[in-house]
């Protein structure tokens, strides 16, 4: 079975028989899609690699850690959604779904890890970051066990999860370009589903954000 296998339905697993989940992309969406994961993985490697040096370089130990733990979960997330979006339907495919859901919530909380970790005589900064790991473990964890349910919570889950930094807005949100914060409006396209090229057009999105989010650290990284 072929991965550019026309009208695809996920009608043959077994979580899709209960109506929970739907593949439904024609062979010109799924090589868009493929592309801009291709594209994805491949900058994010050559990204994480410069960043990764440049910290060892220019910051100090205690940066270091946290610049490792972003560059963990960029590479986590752009490397599972390829395989879970590019992989053909089967069974396997909803398996790699639930790793492929719980990386967004494992991002964002390695996104914000070396920004708060910047504002380090802030009590409430560091509740946050807990906070913000806390909310995405129990968001893993429900990924895992109990796949294709609370979709639309888990949306809203991850934006709020997102813009939870304005709450430090002085220290954190302002290290973040406007970019990093207005792209999380490209959802509209992940909740259009008859929109055809709906699932690459919102990958262009998650990928314009990590771009700037990436920009961000490494800013933090260099000043």
């Amino acid at each position: 079975m072929t991965v550019f296998r026309l009208k695809q339905f996920a009608s043959t697993s077994a979580h899709a028989a209960a109506g929970a989940i739907r593949w439904n992309y024609d062979r010109a969406e799924l090589i868009a899609d493929g592309v801009v994961h291709g594209v994805g993985v491949l900058c994010g490697l050559i990204a994480a690699t410069v960043l990764v040096v440049l910290t060892a370089v220019y910051a100090t130990a205690f940066e270091v850690v946290g610049v490792s733990v972003y560059v963990a979960g960029l590479l986590a997330m752009l490397v599972l959604s390829a395989i879970y979006n590019l992989w053909p339907v089967s069974r396997a495919k909803w398996i790699l779904r639930r790793f492929d859901h719980s990386a967004i919530y494992v991002l964002i909380a390695a996104t914000y890890t070396p920004v708060i970790m910047q504002v380090k005589d802030s009590i409430f900064a560091v509740a946050l970051l807990i906070g913000v790991w806390c909310v995405a473990i129990v968001g893993v964890v429900l990924k895992l066990a109990l796949p294709g349910r609370y979709d639309r919570v888990a949306v809203g889950l991850y934006l709020a999860m997102g813009w939870s930094g304005i709450m430090l807005y002085d220290s954190a949100a302002t290290a973040l370009p406007a970019m990093a914060l207005w792209y999380s409006f490209g959802v509209i396209f992940h909740a259009w589903q008859r929109l055809r090229f709906q699932n690459a057009i919102w990958h262009g999105f998650v990928l314009l954000g990590a771009a700037c989010h990436y920009t961000a650290v490494l800013d933090l990284v260099l000043t």
